[in-house]
């Protein structure tokens, strides 16, 4: 695959893409330090799908803005890693916390696929 030297305008998709990626990134943050608060060994495999989200999606957005052509890929995976997070979240219900990281990972998971079908 090659890459022109000149660099186009994101499009409406991918901006989107790029921002629920952020926000994503940012939530899962935060409930990583509020589970750490928690403690306790249930909160572990919560604690593992939160930094693999994180990274994950840290990571798809730093490729989509530098126009990588693994972004694509990469989208993909990234929507399975939020995919898992959700899920992971959902386990607590009743946390607020955990509830609004389920969301966050749901958007980014819902972008991410749809950017994964997308030809960048």
């Amino acid at each position: 695959m090659t890459q022109s030297g000149s660099m186009t305008a994101m499009s409406k998709e991918m901006q989107d893409c790029v921002q629920a990626c952020m926000s994503c990134h940012s939530v899962c943050e935060e409930t990583m330090s509020s589970c750490m608060q928690m403690g306790g060994q249930a909160q572990m495999q919560i604690m593992r799908a939160l930094m693999d989200c994180s990274e994950t999606t840290r990571m798809c957005a730093d490729m989509m803005m530098r126009r990588s052509p693994m972004a694509t890929e990469m989208c993909a995976m990234c929507a399975k890693a939020c995919d898992m997070c959700a899920e992971a979240c959902m386990s607590m219900p009743d946390d607020p916390q955990m509830m609004r990281c389920a969301e966050a990972c749901r958007r980014c998971a819902e972008s991410c696929r749809t950017m994964a079908g997308a030809t960048m």
